[in-house]
């Protein structure tokens, strides 16, 4: 979450990156990552190990990303130009693909170990909650946090605190990721479900494409991320330069702190309270419904001209607790389509489906 929603900031408010640059540098990163995940994927699937096949990668993928990300956030403030386009490339690259390999098989665990149905649709919705409050804690804390942390790191004017800021905020959050992927590590008991036989990467992907239910899974992520990273990436600007520059920092964490505090109770409450009278198809529409009309909201408030925050707060609470409930109900449906891949085309590839889950 800190790298989804404050990357651009950092590389285009904070160390003045050109928005030309960051833009094709993204682009060519989710370029990349189209070949990278499923590759992972199936490396992913085909390890076998004395620790087993999701654990190594979760401990070696977390500890590396950890790295990569405390560097990614701490670029040197002497780089300018080329060299400093080219640090913020290879690191973010870098952080994708060290991302990846800690994503694909943490997540790939909840179809490895459960059972469809109630077992992983409760399984599903408490990983979810869990990384929901990691989530909207960072997307809360992170503005403030990086101010206070910049001033007492000896930070002047408001570039510098922001720079000093990131790096150790960005430290901060590095060592709590392996400590907590650690602690995952070393209790969960991790066994075999299936014995796999071996494949190659071809039939693998030939798999994948032929499970039409993960495909469509895959549309409804891609449209979910691009409405999230959207929001997310541009209300700070938003904010900053247009609605509220006097009080922008206060404003953001407000409206993150509604955010956020709206997806957690979704995904702990309104998720099991629907699911008393809707199937999760029922409750998916219900929710991209309420998203929609929080993105209108948010459209008539703009033009209405308006400066006072308090509106925003009204489709920052139905957007984000739209997206929590979504975020867990995409899990459960990925997760379904392991077992449909596995009767339709006699290979269950837990970690290629789910690398889907990163586009």
């Amino acid at each position: 979450m800190l790298s989804a929603s404050y990357i651009s900031i950092y590389f285009l408010d904070v160390m003045g990156i050109s928005a030309v640059a960051i833009g094709i540098l993204l682009m060519v990163a989710r370029v990349f990552d189209a070949f990278n995940d499923p590759l992972m994927g199936v490396l992913v699937a085909k390890t076998k190990s004395r620790w087993g096949k999701f654990r190594p990668w979760l401990m070696v993928g977390t500890v590396t990303n950890a790295i990569v990300l405390y560097m990614m956030f701490s670029i040197p403030p002497s780089l300018d130009g080329a060299g400093l386009v080219a640090y913020a490339s290879v690191t973010y690259i870098l952080w994708g693909v060290t991302y990846t390999m800690m994503d694909i098989p943490y997540w790939s665990m909840v179809p490895a170990f459960t059972e469809s149905g109630k077992e992983r649709e409760g399984l599903s919705a408490f990983a979810r909650s869990c990384a929901g409050v990691g989530s909207a804690l960072v997307s809360i804390i992170t503005v403030m946090s990086v101010g206070a942390l910049g001033k007492m790191c000896g930070g002047n004017t408001d570039n510098e605190i922001n720079r000093l800021g990131y790096s150790k905020f960005a430290l901060i959050i590095a060592v709590i990721f392996v400590v907590f992927i650690s602690i995952t590590c070393l209790f969960i008991k991790e066994k075999s479900t299936v014995d796999m036989k071996s494949a190659s990467i071809k039939d693998m992907f030939k798999a994948l494409i032929q499970n039409d239910q993960a495909m469509t899974v895959v549309i409804a992520i891609v449209m979910i991320n691009t409405a999230l990273y959207f929001t997310q990436q541009l209300v700070y600007f938003f904010l900053k330069y247009d609605f509220s520059p006097a009080t922008y920092r206060d404003d953001f964490t407000l409206f993150n702190t509604v955010g956020g505090g709206c997806q957690i109770l979704a995904m702990m409450l309104l998720f099991p309270i629907l699911r008393k009278f809707m199937d999760t198809v029922k409750i998916f529409y219900t929710c991209f419904g309420m998203a929609v009309f929080g993105y209108i909201l948010i459209i008539i408030i703009a033009l209405s001209g308006t400066g006072k925050i308090t509106w925003l707060l009204i489709p920052a609470a139905l957007i984000m607790a739209a997206v929590g409930v979504l975020n867990v109900i995409i899990t459960v449906f990925l997760a379904n389509t392991v077992d449909y891949g596995e009767w339709k085309n006699y290979r269950r590839d837990e970690s290629v489906i789910f690398q889907c889950r990163l586009l």
